[in-house]
């Protein structure tokens, strides 16, 4: 069949429209819409007859198909490529015959090739349209609109992704042909080749096409981009191509890594690798830091083609090594994970060879170096890197030395990503450590003394049996350089007398014995003469030969070097030949003594590396144990898995971590918590040995320890953990059943794993109260007998697992039950009161703790708890009566007062007093509690039962009466008026109670009273200092009951507290005074600055008590926040740690309250800044530091900047002037915030005169006139600082002001007490009570002031820093200059209870 045209492929589609030339193929006419399904049917009729040749007549009808291809319907579409499919399949299952037929002729051939070129082109056409509908489908679904539309629509996607695969494979199937047979033999053109795969990359330009279920399409376009590539010279065009969806299209970066891996493996195509990797390397590292969506696919392609060929990554990798220098932080991860992968895959082993362990020992010291990098997703994904290599054991033991450093630098790194990969690092550091599955530093050091001492023993064996060993050779290199010198002498001029000194054998072996033996006498002047005689006079005969005329020094000192080394075996063979073997059995043993040598030398090294990581991994532990408690979820849940994995490597400080992340089982996150709790099962509940007794016995010892010394925020956190295992069944009956034995001593144990039994025991009835209640009577016979006097440590820890049985549950919904108390005349009460009272005479310890708890139980479970107190109480007055009459020899009547004790204290046991005081205080704590809590509660409940029954009663005849809806409302207001009455009357009744029966004279309390006052009135008379802290703790506890006692008596309360020597009472005073502002505020309001005195306490343990309890009244806002917050800062500083983590805490949980430190800000600095504060330059500024980093928000930074150049006017001294200026230092301006630097520069421009004031200004400008600010910003930043320049240079005596009159005038400052060398100012003697005023009681507003002189006149400054609450819109206001107000302003109490 001949064509007289040709088709060529057109660049558009619109190309075939137009007339290119004679003899090219052009559409005559492109066919409407309607007319479309009789063109292809008749397209089908015709390729029945004609086979596929028939698209020489038809190629218009699907051309017009494809020009209509909107318009079309789904079924046409269908048919179009059912039927190309068809007609391309049978033409390429006949195009082998065709080519084959060696006759066939030119006009034949062009036709196939027409026909071939047409008939891919619709094919590949209808393709590519359906792919762009598929985009346009996923659009149309974003619209809710244009239902029919999505509909066709995904009913054409759903045909296509059906019709996909086979046409490719169809495709394939043709391009495996010989088709260059069709052009002539010669090339396939381009253009078909670039047809044919372009079909390929459109269908890879939809995002979907990574998902799973397309796995088939991508293998098909991988083999026939494959086919494309290595039979039709496709390299060129791939590889641009691949560049370009890999710059555009993110997501094929996966697609194209595994088919340039699948094409470079079984295709053999791996200079496409090179060409691709060379391009990457070939791009601007510049422009790469601006194109951000290009970079991640060349990133993601370099790194997944890493993983699956990194041995061809790594033989072109020198051309991606110049992006590790680039700006762009993505392209280097990139390059560093090639490198890891590398090193993981093909780098790894021991039998490398030289270049292979060169390039690995490179890239390891590439990754070691970005370990620093700028970039914090750099130094994350190095960590990520190094912790794969470390787990595939790919790291070398060299590195691990220098390696472990690093990481643990890390630790301190800003960013939070960066510090949960280095401590997944050195978890994987730990788990695959090749040095020991034990790390305790104690045991290394001690086994690496054992081997050194070993070592050195060896060695001084070694050099005792034998010299040491240096061949012939180093000998004649030692000697060389003075036999040389000798020579060379030679050949100068001799005096006679030398000349005939040197006589010559007659013989040639005479001659050599005689040279050595010069030589061995170390005569080497005359064995060089020697030699030179014996070369003239022997020349020719050996050893005597060589070029002397040449150059006779060379030769002279050859002959000598070679007759000494044969010299030395020939000296030890002299040796009868029976010697030979013991000579042989020496060197066999001298070798292996070296061996052995050899070997302990290695070992010492071992140990050596192994001792150095478990001191970094020591190191890294308090480092982690402080990132605990980060914001950081993450950064939490690694550092608790950081420490389970230490534990198993019984690291000793990990024991530390494991009990400091306790507390995190009260986290509000689920998941800090449940790790917590996955960390303790993996810890102490091995799924193999739960069911076992010696899986029992380990969890039990583990938990006892944990106990030992423990706190009781410990011991709390701890039995939350406890009984959320018991609720899950996940502690065996054998671990309890082993308790209960421990405890009633059936299994031998130790009095501390006695008591923590019982400790676990109560621990566990939290989560089942009946394993306490099943066993109460044990509880009571053995803890609680007779023998309770030896351990009342044991009794109370009994006491306390008691109180876990009798906590009431949370009630059910709906429902209100009475609370669970025992009858008085149960035999817990008499147990508790005989064990009190018997042993309250007998001076044992532990007697205190023990009443406290008993006391407590007695409150918690008895039924009239006051009258079993009194009546205990009662029996220990009496004993300390009966003592006193014994001590005295005089009789007393037994009812008589308690105050009598007074009289004679000294005659009475201290340890006597103390207890009674102690049970007196805590009785009357416990009663305060027991009314406000349990008798309030039950009040309420009978209430609450009364009002239902008369709610139901009356509930039919309200229905009868009004209508549903007004009786519903009216009836809830009612209820809620009522029950507010009803609450109220209950409160006022408590009160009334407190106040007015509590402490009256016919109370039981009130005989004590006398007592406890006079001992805290005495503190020379009665000096002991635990009487003295149990005396002030009663008198807190005493305060705590009634008002009016509390307001008369605190007045001694403070002064205690103030001039108290004994640390203890000043603890207990503080305490007492926290829980006294929570109950009275308004009493204790005017006395809060002695509290905040306390904060300056000389005693470490009292400043940690003062520092808690202000921390928890002001956050509770139970104490007006002023200036005197500075005493807290001044904690920041404080050398116990532990105080030290105490203030940050407050200021981290006060920064949550808006504005809080920014309001009080200027105080602290004013304060602390004050010379008679005595605060060192250093220290004010590490607190600075500390404070201004909560100082985040702009408007903030602009007030406080104009607020600290306001300040610098009333600052009256060159400290306070520096102090302000470092301030400004520390706050990070904005343009505006230089503003109004620029806008308040009158306030400071005499100050710049001061050097190091006006080098903190200009380091302030530094940061705007260095680049990357605003041309204006620049410019302004300029400006002022040519001023303050000009102000700094006029000289300390310059009185030219910067501005008419600015210069404020300040007043005659008063006579200042001198500075303070310590910030801590001791105690003053508690001689006299002149120095301690009571501050004056608060008056109303209504009432009228006394008139006072008028204050002189003061500049008024504008700053808010006393301001309560302040928002971001009003964050100025207009404030005298006072530091504080002086009138108190009082706490009221919001609770209708407290009021009158």
């Amino acid at each position: 069949m001949a064509a007289a045209w040709e088709f060529h492929l057109p660049l558009a589609p619109a190309d075939l429209l137009r007339a290119g030339g004679y003899g090219r193929y052009v559409v005559q006419e492109v066919l409407p819409v309607r007319e479309l399904p009789s063109a292809i049917t008749a397209f089908r009729t015709a390729f029945r007859a004609q086979g596929a040749l028939a698209v020489l007549q038809h190629f218009d009808s699907i051309y017009s198909l494809l020009h209509h291809f909107r318009a079309v319907e789904p079924a046409i579409k269908e048919d179009a490529v059912e039927l190309m499919m068809k007609v391309v399949s049978y033409h390429c299952n006949e195009l082998p015959t065709i080519l084959a037929d060696s006759g066939l002729s030119r006009a034949d051939r062009t036709a196939h090739l027409n026909a071939l070129k047409m008939n891919c082109y619709l094919l590949t056409g209808l393709a590519d349209a359906f792919e762009i509908e598929i985009c346009k489908s996923g659009l149309l679904e974003v619209h809710p609109g244009r239902k029919n539309k999505k509909t066709s629509a995904k009913n054409s996607v759903f045909l296509w992704e059906e019709e996909r695969e086979p046409l490719l494979q169809l495709l394939l199937q043709l391009l495996q042909l010989n088709l260059r047979q069709l052009w002539g033999g010669l090339v396939v053109e381009e253009e078909f080749v670039s047809l044919m795969t372009g079909s390929c990359y459109r269908i890879l330009e939809n995002p979907s096409i990574g998902l799973q279920k397309h796995r088939a399409t991508r293998e098909a376009i991988t083999h026939l981009l494959a086919a494309a590539l290595s039979r039709y010279d496709h390299m060129f065009s791939a590889t641009l191509k691949i560049m370009q969806m890999l710059q555009h299209f993110e997501h094929v970066a996966p697609v194209f890594a595994q088919a340039v891996s699948l094409w470079a493996t079984e295709y053999g195509l791996k200079s496409l690798v090179g060409e691709l990797l060379r391009e990457i390397g070939q791009k601007c590292p510049q422009d790469l830091a601006r194109d951000t969506s290009g970079v991640k696919g060349y990133a993601a392609f370099i790194t997944e083609l890493a993983e699956r060929t990194p041995a061809l990554v790594l033989s072109n990798m020198s051309v991606l090594l110049p992006h590790l220098d680039g700006e762009s932080y993505v392209m280097r991860n990139a390059v560093l994970a090639a490198m890891a992968e590398a090193l993981v895959q093909v780098l790894n082993g021991d039998q490398l060879e030289e270049a292979a362990r060169g390039t690995r020992d490179q890239f390891l010291a590439t990754l070691q170096t970005h370990i620093c990098d700028v970039n914090s997703f750099v130094r994350s994904r190095v960590l990520q890197l190094l912790a794969r290599i470390v787990q595939c054991r790919a790291l070398p033991l060299t590195l691990f030395r220098s390696l472990v450093p690093l990481v643990v630098g890390r630790l301190k790194d800003k960013a939070v990503v960066v510090v949960k990969n280095a401590i997944q690092l050195l978890a994987a550091f730990l788990s695959n450590n090749p040095f020991s599955s034990t790390l305790n530093c104690a045991d290394l050091d001690e086994s690496l003394k054992k081997e050194m001492q070993k070592l050195q023993e060896m060695r001084e064996r070694s050099k005792s049996t034998a010299d040491i060993v240096v061949t012939p050779e180093e000998e004649w290199e030692a000697m060389l350089p003075e036999v040389r010198a000798v020579t060379q002498k030679l050949f100068q001029p001799l005096q006679e007398e030398e000349e005939d000194m040197v006589e010559i054998g007659e013989t040639v072996e005479s001659t050599l014995q005689q040279i050595t033996e010069l030589l061995r006498k170390l005569n080497y002047k005359r064995a060089a003469r020697l030699t030179q005689k014996a070369l003239s006079c022997f020349q020719g005969k050996e050893p005597f030969t060589g070029p002397t005329e040449e150059n006779e020094e060379a030769t002279i000192l050859g002959v000598m070097k070679r007759l000494y080394i044969d010299s030395c075996p020939r000296e030890n063979s002299e040796n009868p030949p029976n010697g030979n073997s013991p000579n042989s059995e020496e060197v066999v043993l001298e070798e292996q003594a070296q061996s052995e040598l050899l070997k302990q030398q290695m070992v010492v090294q071992y140990l050596k590396d192994a001792y150095s990581f478990s001191e970094k991994i020591t190191e890294a532990m308090d480092l982690i144990s402080k990132r605990m408690y980060e914001n950081s979820i993450t950064v939490v849940q690694e550092a608790i898995e950081f420490f389970v994995t230490a534990s198993q490597f019984e690291v000793p400080q990990a024991l530390l971590g494991v009990r400091r992340m306790l507390p995190l089982i009260w986290s509000k996150e689920p998941g800090v918590r449940e790790a917590v709790l996955s960390a303790y099962r993996r810890l102490y509940l091995p799924d193999g040995a739960r069911a076992h007794r010696a899986g029992a016995q380990s969890l039990v010892q583990s938990l006892s320890l944990i106990t030992v010394d423990a706190s009781q925020a410990t011991i709390d956190c701890l039995e939350e953990i406890v009984s959320e295992f018991v609720q899950k069944n996940e502690i065996s009956p054998a671990v309890i059943q082993l308790l209960w034995g421990r405890f009633t001593q059936k299994s031998p144990c130790s009095p501390q794993e006695r008591r923590a039994a019982v400790m676990l025991l109560g621990m566990m009835a939290r989560g089942n109260p009946e394993i306490i209640g099943s066993n109460l009577d044990v509880l009571m016979t053995v803890g609680l007998s007779e023998k309770a006097e030896e351990d009342y440590c044991l009794a109370q820890q009994v006491c306390h697992a008691i109180s876990k049985f009798g906590r009431n549950p949370k009630p059910a919904q709906g429902k209100d039950t009475a609370p669970f108390r025992l009858p008085q005349d149960h035999t817990l009460f008499g147990c508790l009161s005989e064990t009190l009272s018997r042993g309250f005479a007998q001076p044992s310890s532990g007697w205190i703790p023990f009443m406290e708890a008993a006391v407590a139980l007695i409150y918690q479970l008895a039924e009239g708890p006051e009258e079993i107190c009194a009546h205990i109480l009662q029996k220990c007055t009496e004993q300390a009566l009966k003592k006193l009459q014994e001590a005295d020899g005089q009789k007393a009547d037994a009812g008589g007062s308690p105050s009598r004790a007074s009289e004679t204290g000294s005659s009475l046991p201290t340890f006597l007093l103390t207890r009674l005081v102690s049970l007196v205080g805590h009785v009357a704590l416990q009663q305060v509690v027991h009314l406000e809590v349990a008798v309030s509660a039950e009040l309420r409940r009978r209430r609450t039962l009364r009002e239902e029954k008369t709610k139901k009663r009356s509930l039919g005849s309200t229905k009868k009466q009004r209508p549903q809806s007004l009786g519903s409302e009216t009836t809830m207001e009612e209820e809620l008026l009522v029950g507010a009455s009803a609450d109220d009357t209950e409160a006022e009744l408590i009160r009334s109670i407190c106040e007015t029966e509590l402490l009256e004279k016919n109370h039981l309390f009130s005989a004590y009273v006398p007592l406890v006052l006079k001992i805290c009135n005495n503190p020379g008379l009665y000096s002991d200092a635990l009487l003295s802290a149990a005396a002030a703790l009663a008198l807190g506890k005493l305060c705590m009951i009634s008002s009016e006692f509390c307001d008369s008596h605190l007045r001694l309360l403070f002064t205690m507290m103030e001039k108290s020597t004994v640390p203890g009472v000043r603890s207990n005073l503080i305490i007492a005074a926290g829980d006294l502002a929570i109950r009275f505020p308004n009493q204790v309001e005017p006395w809060t600055a002695h509290l905040y005195a306390r904060l300056r306490d000389p005693c470490p343990s009292v400043r940690h008590t003062a520092g808690m309890v202000m921390t928890h009244l002001i956050l509770k806002d139970m104490v007006k926040v002023k200036g005197q917050v500075s005493e807290m800062a001044a904690l920041l500083i404080d050398p116990e740690e532990e105080i030290m983590g105490l203030a940050q805490t407050f200021f981290s949980e006060l920064s949550k309250k808006d504005n809080a430190i920014y309001n009080l800000l200027p105080d602290i600095i004013s304060r602390l800044s004050d010379p008679s504060c005595g605060t060192e330059e250093k220290a004010f500024h590490t607190i600075m530091r500390h404070l201004f980093s909560y100082i985040t928000k702009d408007k903030q930074t602009e007030s406080l900047v104009e607020k600290l150049c306001q300040r610098f006017r009333i600052a009256r001294t060159d400290r306070q002037y520096q102090d302000l200026a470092f301030c400004l230092t520390l706050l990070p301006l904005s343009e505006r915030g230089l503003h109004k630097l620029q806008d308040n520069f009158d306030c400071f421009a005499d100050k710049l005169q001061d050097p190091a004031v006006y080098s903190c200004f200009q380091t302030v400008l530094g940061r705007f006139l260095r680049g990357g600010s605003k041309p204006e910003t620049k410019a302004l930043a300029e400006e002022l600082q040519q001023k303050m320049s000009a102000s700094h240079n006029r000289g300390l005596d310059s009185e030219e002001p910067c501005q008419g009159g600015s210069r404020t005038p300040m007043p005659q400052p008063a006579k200042q007490k001198p500075a303070a060398s310590s910030r801590r100012q001791p105690l003053s003697p508690a001689n006299s009570d002149e120095d301690f005023v009571t501050p004056q009681p608060r008056r109303l507003r209504n009432q009228k002031s006394a008139k006072k002189p008028l204050p002189r006149k003061k500049t008024l400054v504008t700053f808010s820093s006393d301001e309560e609450n302040s928002s971001e819109d009003e964050l100025l206001a207009e404030l005298r200059p006072e530091e504080t107000p002086t009138k108190t302003t009082p706490i009221t109490r919001a609770s209708a209870r407290r009021q009158r």
